[in-house]
């Protein structure tokens, strides 16, 4: 098939709604598929930890990040393929046979160190959810983790590394969409949709 190929990235903090988001996004959008950052993190037994005793789980020495990039480079090479190996039935909805497929990569630390360089210049779309700190924390107390978080660790490790995520990032990439998480779901879904569509009409317009 000759394809145009489209990334979108949804940045996301802790508990931000990040996954639902991509998700909904996945299913409005034909052609599309999630790449998610937490699917790709090391045991527990080998994530570093810092002087308080904190898993370390909000650096990149916590994930395979070669097995995501090759996940990546895979989708690049054949999206249809990658589509059908993940049981998922790639659609024809472009008269002119020029289909558009778009992944959706959602994570932490897209944004950051190394594998920023790798991953930043192929995004055509990057979006930040974010929420307040008191949101933030309330949500993840109501979350359900494996291992459990121990005491202090939100404040101790969590909400910190957030911060100096954050910072780096802001310093590093440009172009990025900060989207209010507070916002209703549906509004925040179709805000993403629509301009993601536009992209996707933009490419078939220069495919033809």
């Amino acid at each position: 098939m000759n394809g145009v190929l489209s990334y979108v990235l949804s940045f996301r903090m802790t508990n931000g709604g990040k996954s639902t988001l991509a998700m909904s996004l996945h299913q409005q959008i034909p052609n599309s598929c999630i790449i998610a950052q937490d699917s790709y993190f090391k045991d527990e037994s080998v994530v570093p930890e810092d002087s308080n005793g904190f898993k370390q789980y909000d650096v990149l020495d916590a994930l395979h990040m070669d097995e995501m990039m090759r996940d990546v480079d895979s989708w690049r090479r054949d999206p249809e393929s990658f589509l059908r190996r993940r049981g998922l039935n790639p659609e024809r909805a472009a008269p002119s046979g020029k289909e558009v497929f778009v992944l959706i990569v959602e994570g932490f630390l897209i944004f950051n160190d190394r594998y920023r360089r790798l991953l930043n210049v192929l995004f055509d779309k990057r979006y930040f959810l974010e929420i307040p700190y008191e949101v933030c924390k309330r949500r993840r107390s109501l979350r359900i983790y494996s291992p459990p978080d121990p005491p202090g660790y939100f404040d101790g490790h969590v909400w910190p590394m957030y911060l100096r995520n954050r910072q780096e990032m802001e310093s590093l990439v440009s172009g990025i969409v900060f989207l209010d998480g507070l916002k209703p779901k549906e509004e925040l879904l179709a805000a993403v949709c629509t301009d993601v569509c536009q992209e996707i009409q933009r490419l078939r317009g220069k495919s033809q």
